[in-house]
């Protein structure tokens, strides 16, 4: 039986904008997509570049924002604006879903749904149909670097099991020592940050992650 090959997407996460540009442009060199992550100091206390930032420097790959945002209505059309092709937003960062993705919808964009570690699957299968995808995090969200929660690998199992055919990401604290046993849990996506950007040679490190996520 041939091996499943899980994607592989760099999340780049930064405060300032050359450092931005550089990220943007070494992620061209070895990939065509990746996601961005937008803080906004309220959801969670770290800062982020802003929609402005990312259009300045006009990134030629497809991008994702991950809006670690409250009231994350109000950045979309910024972000459709900046080139963003998906929104994913926080499931904990506010109380009208339904009403996040129809705008989402509206500025003709995929919608995907986080999960910080602590919310249960139970709380979000009444929007599991409305969404493209699911990101599980792995960390609690907001830096880079931060303590990989294998527990939430459980969440993941179930909800795969319930939801054999929606696309489940995990996002936070994988590293090459990990991405094997990650990978062979049934996700679709796995995201990296500091993995990557944190080592010598991130395409070399990206490259290496991408051959080993495969059950």
């Amino acid at each position: 039986m041939k091996a499943k090959q899980v994607r592989v997407v760099p999340a780049l996460l930064t405060d300032d904008v050359k450092t931005l540009e550089r990220l943007v442009r070494q992620t061209e060199a070895f990939t065509d997509f990746a996601q961005l992550d937008i803080m906004d100091g309220r959801f969670v206390p770290s800062l982020s570049v802003t929609y402005q930032d990312i259009a300045a420097v006009n990134p030629r790959l497809t991008w994702e924002a991950h809006m670690m945002v409250l009231d994350p209505e109000v950045y979309l059309a910024g972000f459709k604006q900046a080139g963003a092709r998906k929104i994913v937003f926080h499931y904990e960062a506010t109380h009208d879903h339904e009403k996040v993705i129809s705008e989402i919808r509206k500025l003709d964009l995929a919608a995907g749904l986080a999960v910080n570690p602590e919310t249960p699957v139970v709380a979000i299968a009444p929007l599991v149909d409305k969404i493209d995808s699911i990101l599980f995090l792995t960390v609690n969200p907001g830096f880079y670097g931060s303590q990989f929660l294998p527990e939430v690998l459980d969440k993941v199992a179930e909800f795969r099991d319930k939801y054999p055919d929606k696309e489940i990401g995990v996002d936070g604290g994988i590293k090459e020592s990990n991405i094997a046993h990650i990978a062979g849990k049934g996700v679709d996506v796995i995201y990296v940050g500091s993995a990557i950007f944190r080592q010598p040679d991130p395409a070399a490190s990206y490259r290496q992650l991408v051959k080993t996520a495969r059950y």
